[in-house]
Parts: structure tokens; C-alpha cells; sequence
């Protein structure tokens, strides 16, 4: 009974629609991702309330425990990278988004053990980098790792590992839609129905499952939105233009990091990052930590500009060191930090014309992460719906926009930016692109379309085919052979191209295997050459056939029109 509802489940998940099973799966793949991101938050914060009296806060640390808490955490992360394997330390978004694209978001489990420990470890010592990072790798890989021991098709598996990720990014930041909206914006690049659904929904049980577990409180509720006069609008598109300059100035030093150090090993790039933050740790503890340190040092000293300017540039600073020098964790985090930083200091020339400028602290705080956001990652959209849920105000719309928009094109047009996580996938040859008629085959799976209404003939006289052909010439008929490397399905036919009377009438077409989970993509790949032909499909061995999909069917599929 169970054998078969899952096989009625599957061919479901193959069709690219939206159906109650699909959002089941949504729900689900939300429950797993959260369980994994619940269990990772608990440890690193557990960690930290051995030496911490309040989370991130490292100012109550002694200083030579700043020194050597990063140093002892690169070290056991190094530990960690050569249990499981140097080559297996492959971590983050780039990382989630080549998988998505040329695995279908199925991820490494061996990466995973990295990213779950390495990042546990980096985000309680206090380098700069987010917890969305090590979040989006778990969400993923543990909702797709479940599609795949299930057997589920590949194309429901992509949307599984993209209601991961969404319910990382939620259960980060607890922003349900901006997660939806990073998920099709970043990670999918796609806007279709079907796929939007089961994200959804998963972004809702990544944020209710995070709230039942750490309450309802907010960690950025201290940014509250004030209404900005009407004359402050027009400074709001010169700061989306510096937005953008230092948006871009952040990710070309990125870069230029990465490649730097890339000579190095990975232990020696480590150390070297748990060095540099430890020594600045010593002498500023406000740059330690994944950003939430920083934004609370604005909100209690929104004047003090040259703590402000010395945290900005720490921050910047080491947030290039270890995200460039290949510490696990995220830089949606410190980035968020480093806008609202940025935000409060474009604020304080504006106290010549304002009384009471404190009151417009929190506001610049939430345009200025909008706009880093916007630029660093090539996600308006997203940075749109973040800081419009952070500040549980609509309000802030009509000026944030005025801060993206400038943002964005400064970055592209006149600085020449791209998306840091394209950057870094193109920098480490990693795909992030397909074409679009592997791109639209890829959202149908074989169980779909396959033909099951076959005649299988096994060790049959080709005679005897034939008799049958001319009683069912319409019936597609399959012959297999049997060899002692295993079985050769065919694909039968009348051979309309005879030059001689005493041939064979009938044609004899080799057919390669498809597995039951695989799409249209595989099968296009296999008959794009011939443009004839078929495969056959098979689901826990390649010698039982158990479904056809012709060259003539995949075309009918390529042609058919959508809305």
C-alpha cells in the first residue's frame, strides 16, 4: 500500500503543477530545513553562553580570550575540513546555486557535515559572517538528501532544495516573504506558480517553527521606521549612489582576496583569517561577530562618529577576510551590519538641519541595508521585502525604493559589478547557467510523459515481430535482448529507407536508459543528436523497463505552447 502511494506521488511530482502532494512536500521539506537550522542556531549559541553573557556581544570578553577564541575555532574548522575532506569544503550560496542548477539542488553530504560544524564553530568565536550562509546549505541539503532517498523526481527535488533555502533565509532573519522572494530572485531565477506555492509555504514553517523554538522576539526590532520629511527624499538617491559605490567596492576587494590568497592552502588561509579577526578583536570588540553587535552600537550611539567610521571600516574589513579566505558562514549577516553602519554615518551632516537627527537613525540604518543588500547580491526585490518586514512598517517602501533603484544602477551600469555569489561561481568555474530549452525540460520529469502502453518482446524472432507490426502497426513495440553484460532494449520500427528487396523491413533503434527520477533534460540530451529514436525508462535497475519516451513525444513536449 505504501509502494503505492509513493509511486501515485511521484508521477504527481513529475508534472509541473501545482497540486495539494506538492505542497505537502513543501510543508515538509519546511519542517526538515527548520529542524536542521533549529538544531545548528541552538549550538553556536550554546557555545557562546559558555563565554558570553548576551549573544554576539563580545565587548564583556577579556581580550586575549577575542585573540584566541577565532585562532582555537580556524584551528578545529581545519580539523573538521580534514575528517571529512578537503575537497568536500564547498559551502554557501554559490555553492546551493551551482547544485540547483547542475544537480537539482542535490548537495554533498560530506559538505554538509562541514557546513553545519565549520559554521556552528565560525559564528560562535566571532568572525564576521551570517548564519544565513550555513542555513541556506542546510535547508537545502536536508530537504533535497530526503527527495532523493525517497526516490522523487528531480525536477520536484530543484523546488524541494528551493523550499530549503527559503526556510533558511526565513528562520535567519524571520522575513517569510523576502525568503520567497531571494529563493526566485537568486537561487532559482525563476517565477512560475508551481514552484512559488511550495516555497511559500515553507518560508511560513521555517519562521513559525523559529518562533515556537526562540519566541517571538526580534533581534532587529530595535530598527524602527520614522517618517522622513519630505525634503530628506532627495538626499535618499544620492545615498543610493554611495549605497552602490561601496557595494561595489566591497565586492571587487572581495574578489581581489579571494585571488590573492588562492595560492595558499586551505590551513594556512584559515589560521591566517582566525588571526587577523582575533587581533582586531583585541583592540575592537564591536567588529566581532556576525553584524548584530554593530547595529546595536549604532542604536546606542548613533552620535559618536568616530566609533561609528573605525566600526565601518573594521567591519568591512573583517568581513573580506573571512568570507575571502574561505570561512564557513554567510555575508548576507555582516552585510545588513555594514549598511546600517553606513546608513547612520550619511545621516550626521543632516544634523545642521535637524533638531532631533536620533529620532531618523533607525530609518538611514534600514535604507542603507537595503541599498548594500541591493548591490552586494543583485536582489532589489528581496532587499525590498527585508527591510520592509524588519521594520514592520509599509512605509518604507516609497523610500527605499528611492535608495535601490539609484543603488543598483550605479553598481551595474558605471562600476561594472555583478552579484557577488556570480562572481565568486564564474571565479571557481562552477555553472550557474543552462540553456532555456534544457532550462523549460527540466521542470517535467519522466514519469510524466513516458509511454507505458508498450509491447515488450524478449528474445523474440524478429519474424515474429513483424507478423505483429502488421496486425498493430500503430503499437510501439520494444524488443530486448539479453547479453551477458545485461539486457539491450530496442526500439522497433518499419524501416522505410530499403535499397533491397531481401532486407530486413523493419528497423532495429538501440535505446539508452533513463532513470524514473530523471527529466526531459536527460532525454533531450540523449536524442538531440539523432533527433530520432527513444529511451527507455527504468527505476531501480537498469535492466527493467518500465516506461518509453519517444524522439516524436519529446518534440510534441518542446512545441507546446504555455502561458
Amino acid at each position: 500500500m505504501a509502494s503505492s502511494l509513493l509511486k501515485k506521488l511521484r508521477i504527481e511530482l513529475a508534472h509541473p503543477r501545482t497540486s495539494i502532494q506538492l505542497c505537502l512536500v513543501g510543508i515538509i521539506a519546511g519542517l526538515i530545513a527548520s529542524f536542521l537550522i533549529i538544531l545548528f542556531r541552538l549550538g553556536y549559541q550554546q557555545l557562546q553562553s559558555i563565554f558570553l553573557f548576551h549573544y554576539d556581544d563580545f565587548t564583556t570578553l577579556p581580550a586575549l580570550d577575542r585573540f584566541l577564541l577565532p585562532v582555537g575555532a580556524a584551528t578545529c574548522i581545519v580539523a573538521i575540513a580534514w575528517i571529512t575532506g578537503f575537497k568536500h569544503y564547498r559551502l554557501g550560496i554559490p555553492f546551493v546555486i551551482h547544485r540547483v542548477k547542475s544537480a537539482y539542488g542535490l548537495m554533498p553530504f560530506r559538505t554538509t557535515v562541514n557546513q553545519f560544524f565549520g559554521g556552528m564553530l565560525a559564528l560562535a568565536s566571532g568572525f564576521s559572517v551570517g548564519r544565513e550562509g550555513p542555513a541556506v546549505h542546510l535547508g537545502a541539503a536536508g530537504s533535497s538528501l530526503v527527495g532523493d532517498y525517497l526516490k522523487l523526481p528531480f525536477n520536484s527535488i530543484r523546488i524541494l532544495a528551493g523550499c530549503g533555502v527559503a526556510a533558511g533565509i526565513s528562520a535567519s532573519f524571520n522575513t517569510p516573504f523576502a525568503a520567497v522572494i531571494f529563493v526566485m530572485e537568486v537561487v532559482l531565477r525563476e517565477y512560475k506558480i508551481h514552484v512559488f506555492i511550495p516555497v511559500m509555504l515553507a518560508a511560513a514553517v521555517g519562521s513559525l517553527s523559529t518562533s515556537l523554538v526562540f519566541g517571538q522576539v526580534h533581534e532587529m526590532e530595535m530598527l524602527r521606521w520614522t517618517p522622513l520629511d519630505p525634503w530628506m527624499y532627495l538626499s535618499l538617491i544620492f545615498f543610493g549612489i554611495l549605497m552602490g559605490a561601496v557595494a561595489a567596492f566591497f565586492n571587487h576587494q572581495l574578489m581581489r582576496i579571494i585571488k590573492l590568497f588562492r595560492p595558499l592552502g586551505m590551513v594556512s588561509r584559515l589560521m591566517l583569517a582566525g588571526v587577523i579577526t582575533g587581533g582586531i578583536g583585541y583592540l575592537l570588540p564591536q567588529a566581532l561577530g556576525s553584524g548584530l553587535a554593530a547595529i546595536d552600537v549604532v542604536v546606542l550611539q548613533p552620535d559618536n562618529f568616530g566609533l561609528l567610521a573605525l566600526l565601518l571600516l573594521t567591519k568591512l574589513f573583517l568581513t573580506l577576510i573571512a568570507i575571502g579566505l574561505g570561512v564557513p558562514g554567510g555575508l548576507i549577516g555582516p552585510v545588513f551590519g555594514l549598511g546600517v553602519i553606513a546608513g547612520a554615518l550619511f545621516l550626521m551632516p543632516m544634523g545642521l538641519f535637524l533638531d532631533e537627527i536620533d529620532t531618523y537613525t533607525s530609518s538611514f540604518g534600514l535604507l542603507g541595508m537595503a541599498g548594500m543588500l541591493t548591490a552586494v547580491l543583485h536582489a532589489p526585490l528581496a532587499a525590498l521585502s527585508a527591510v520592509m518586514e524588519l521594520s514592520f512598517n509599509p512605509e518604507v517602501i516609497l523610500p527605499a525604493m528611492l535608495v535601490i533603484v539609484p543603488a543598483y544602477v550605479t553598481s551595474t551600469q558605471f562600476l561594472g559589478n555583478k552579484s557577488i555569489f556570480i562572481r565568486q561561481l564564474e571565479y571557481q568555474r562552477l555553472s550557474y547557467t543552462s540553456s532555456s530549452v534544457r532550462e523549460a525540460l527540466q521542470k517535467t520529469g519522466v514519469l510524466a510523459v513516458m509511454a507505458s502502453d508498450y509491447r515488450l518482446f524478449r528474445d523474440t524472432s524478429e519474424r515474429y515481430i513483424r507478423q505483429f507490426l502488421e496486425h498493430s502497426p500503430d503499437q510501439l513495440v520494444i524488443k530486448a535482448d539479453n547479453f551477458e553484460i545485461g539486457i539491450q532494449y530496442q526500439l522497433v520500427s518499419w524501416d522505410t529507407s530499403l535499397s533491397k528487396e531481401d532486407a530486413s523491413p523493419i528497423q532495429l533503434n538501440e535505446m539508452q536508459g533513463v532513470s524514473s527520477q530523471g527529466t526531459l533534460a536527460e532525454v533531450y540530451e540523449i536524442l538531440q543528436a539523432t533527433r530520432s529514436g527513444a529511451v527507455y525508462i527504468y527505476d531501480t535497475s537498469p535492466d527493467e523497463i518500465i516506461g518509453v519516451i519517444t524522439w516524436s513525444v519529446l518534440r510534441q513536449h518542446l512545441h507546446k505552447q504555455e502561458y
